[in-house]
């Protein structure tokens, strides 16, 4: 009796000792950032949680943007700009400011913050002259793969059949890649044989600028590229006995 009691023991004291490493592991997680075991809630620092796509997201600054930067009180600052490879734009009488990646309204705040000790509480509107079009890209098994202008609303069957349809060595199964703003790359399989058989039409998602969508090849079509020339096919037809 008294050696299965200590056995008993001695298994609550191990039971013991890995639940608090597991709480310290979830702790650690937390604080660090790594993989939440507990269904938390996602959060911006998360790495491995990235946060859901934002809801009509505004445009930001990309590039070669021109931007037309007004001062309604103090005209003379009025100023044309032009976003250089690095990001930045040059103001009067300031200098550099990183705008890349801002949009409009943050690219406003950017500059008042940075006449700050020159004007006091300035009145700033920002006009984009020039602008990245939106767009998106099809590659894979599509007639005419590429780049296309995003100029109105689109949905990925749209958009396949815009960039030359499916070949028929393509797959009824794509991959849609959105880059979202704080550069997660998200993707996601579309079951396309099902919208076109009218069984799920939520397959057919709606494209944003900048999306990309990959058409795979039929496996079948890829094991034929190693198969010998007739091995298993016949070269004609047979010939009709009558």
């Amino acid at each position: 009796m008294n050696i299965l009691r200590s056995k008993i023991y001695f298994a609550i004291f191990l039971f013991f000792v890995w639940g608090t490493a597991q709480a310290q592991q979830t702790q650690q997680a937390r604080t660090t950032g790594g993989p939440a075991t507990d269904g938390q809630q996602s959060t911006k620092d998360d790495p491995y949680h990235p946060l859901p796509a934002e809801r009509n997201p505004r445009y930001r600054i990309n590039r070669s943007d021109v931007l037309l930067i007004s001062f309604v009180l103090s005209p003379e600052y009025n100023q044309k700009v032009t976003v250089q490879p690095d990001g930045y734009i040059t103001l009067q009488g300031v200098g550099g400011l990183s705008v890349l990646g801002l949009t409009v309204p943050q690219t406003v705040d950017a500059i008042k913050k940075a006449y700050a000790k020159t004007l006091h509480d300035p009145i700033v509107d920002i006009d984009l002259a020039d602008f990245q079009k939106a767009y998106f890209i099809v590659f894979g098994q599509v007639g005419k793969p590429g780049q296309y202008d995003l100029r109105y609303d689109l949905t990925v069957s749209e958009a396949i059949a815009l960039a030359g349809g499916f070949l028929p060595t393509a797959k009824t199964r794509v991959y849609l890649y959105h880059r979202s703003a704080d550069g997660w790359l998200e993707a996601k399989e579309l079951k396309m044989s099902d919208f076109l058989h009218g069984k799920n039409v939520a397959e057919d998602v709606n494209m944003r600028s900048g999306d990309m969508i990959f058409v795979p090849e039929k496996t079948i079509t890829k094991v034929r590229k190693y198969i010998p020339y007739g091995v298993g096919v016949p070269l004609s037809p047979s010939p009709v006995s009558y």
